[in-house]
């Protein structure tokens, strides 16, 4: 990003059109600007053709739209790619590009590193760096060489959204608005270890699918894998949950990663029927990622099926969701904590 310039990826139409009368030019420029930008990916303000030369020139001296390629790139053998995008404040995120026959799933980062520090997440072991701007979010999809492939956007990657609200929910409005991407927000699911007031200011001002991070149903032992469970417990969350609508096309799904020993158990799996009864909700079981440093260890095949057919039979829709990318530093924050160990040698 060049010193001094105002950045316009990120920008609703409103803005786009009060830069575009501040620099002297007419209003309608700020629709012609989020033309270029979110219909065609423009890498310059040059080449925005419809917008006279002057008025280029103009823009070029005080804007630019703030696209940075990735920097490292690594595939695994499924077709799952790994990208470290750079940021505006020279810090670099993880994106996940997940291919998966007519649909492709990318998992964008809203943070760099983490403030809840669960046990389970290398993220959280990097300690939190700083929010990214809705630019910084978007440029994980602006400069995403598979773009024009996905058919899905999780914000399920590095950080918390609802801890940075305000960039998250104006890089999905950008993604959804006409004058933006004008995606659906159905397409759009934003995750969330439940963070008092942020999680009903999203569900009452977006209309994107919401995932919860459960990993257990028991507080205890919650708040044990989980900090934010302190703040923000999970029968709070699902409170809260009850008192919104997810029957029709909003759903509302509940993460579950599967530890040996720790959350396998038959008492959970009847705790989280408990939990969720008569909430139209779905569970997903993960399979855990091994990180350095954490004595936590994968659920076997056979108690994760045990698991998801107990809790379907009770009422609660759950699937295991296939494991993807294992050999390219498959959980999250280990290929962003490899290079800035790179960086520090």
């Amino acid at each position: 990003m060049e010193s001094g310039k105002k950045t316009l990826m990120g920008m609703t139409l409103a803005e786009l059109t009060a830069t575009a009368k501040e620099l002297g030019m007419p209003g309608f420029v700020g629709k012609q600007m989020a033309g270029w930008l979110y219909g065609k990916h423009v890498a310059e303000v040059g080449d925005m053709a419809n917008i006279s030369k002057a008025n280029r020139a103009r823009l070029d001296e005080c804007c630019a739209v703030g696209a940075m390629p990735p920097a490292e790139r690594m595939e695994s053998v499924d077709g799952t790619v790994k990208y470290l995008f750079p940021t505006a404040s020279g810090k670099f995120v993880e994106t996940v590009f997940i291919p998966d026959g007519e649909r492709a799933t990318l998992c964008v980062s809203s943070q760099v590193g983490c403030k809840m520090n669960c046990l389970f997440c290398q993220t959280g072991k990097q300690g939190f760096e700083g929010n990214l701007a809705a630019a910084d979010i978007l440029n994980q999809v602006y400069s995403l060489p598979e773009r024009d492939r996905l058919t899905n956007i999780v914000f399920m990657g590095q950080g918390e959204p609802m801890d940075n609200l305000d960039s998250v929910l104006r890089a999905t409005e950008v993604l959804t608005a006409d004058y933006g991407w004008a995606w659906s927000p159905r397409r759009i699911t934003v995750s969330s270890v439940g963070i008092k007031n942020k999680l009903k200011r999203f569900l009452d001002e977006s209309q994107c699918h919401v995932a919860i991070s459960l990993h257990s149903p028991i507080p205890a032992q919650r708040r044990q894998l989980m900090p934010a469970e302190g703040q923000m417990g999970i029968r709070e969350v699902v409170e809260l949950l009850r008192q919104y609508d997810f029957s029709g096309q909003r759903r509302v799904s509940f993460e579950y990663i599967v530890f040996g020993g720790v959350n396998d158990s038959m008492l959970h799996a009847r705790e989280t029927v408990k939990l969720l009864r008569g909430l139209e909700c779905r569970v997903n079981l993960i399979r855990f990622h091994q990180i350095p440093g954490v004595d936590l260890h994968g659920a076997d095949d056979a108690k994760m099926e045990e698991l998801r057919d107990y809790l379907t039979a009770h009422g609660v829709f759950t699937t295991i969701r296939a494991s993807r990318g294992q050999d390219i530093f498959a959980a999250c924050g280990l290929l962003s904590t490899a290079h800035k160990a790179k960086e520090a040698e």
